[in-house]
């Protein structure tokens, strides 16, 4: 009896120890981490719409609200992104490309009418962005 009573309390013990690390690991997100507030991620510079979306993990922010009718340029960062996040499909504008590990890629949008939405897909589609343009 001693033999199983020994194997339940490691067992317990083990359980405990495995909710403690699940807990304490911190990623509540499931995605990438943002360093963007509601709306912080988009800026006019010289006449040009500057949207900022970070790629690690995922896509961050998910949602971005946009102006429409102005010239846009999209800012891809990266940094030691090594998932499929770095593999980026936009298909309204016809754009692939694997974004490289650590850098900053300009994607040029043309102007985008009221109402119209542009989503970015990692290759796999598991991770996903939208430009909501209004």
């Amino acid at each position: 009896m001693t033999t199983n009573k020994t194997t339940y309390i490691a067992i317990i013990i083990a359980l405990v120890l495995i909710f403690g690390a699940v807990v304490l690991s911190g990623n509540k997100s499931g995605g990438s981490e943002s360093s963007f507030k509601d709306g912080d991620n988009v800026s006019i510079v010289d006449g040009k719409q500057i949207i900022e979306i970070s790629a690690k993990g995922g896509y961050s922010p998910r949602v971005t609200k946009a102006k429409a009718n102005i010239e846009t340029v999209i800012k891809m960062e990266t940094s030691g992104t090594f998932d499929c996040s770095s593999a980026l499909v936009i298909p309204s504008l016809d754009y692939r490309a694997n974004l490289s590990p650590k850098d900053i890629t300009e994607i040029k949008v043309p102007p985008q009418d009221v109402g119209a939405k542009l989503q970015g897909l990692c290759a796999m589609g598991m991770y996903s962005f939208s430009i909501e343009f209004n």
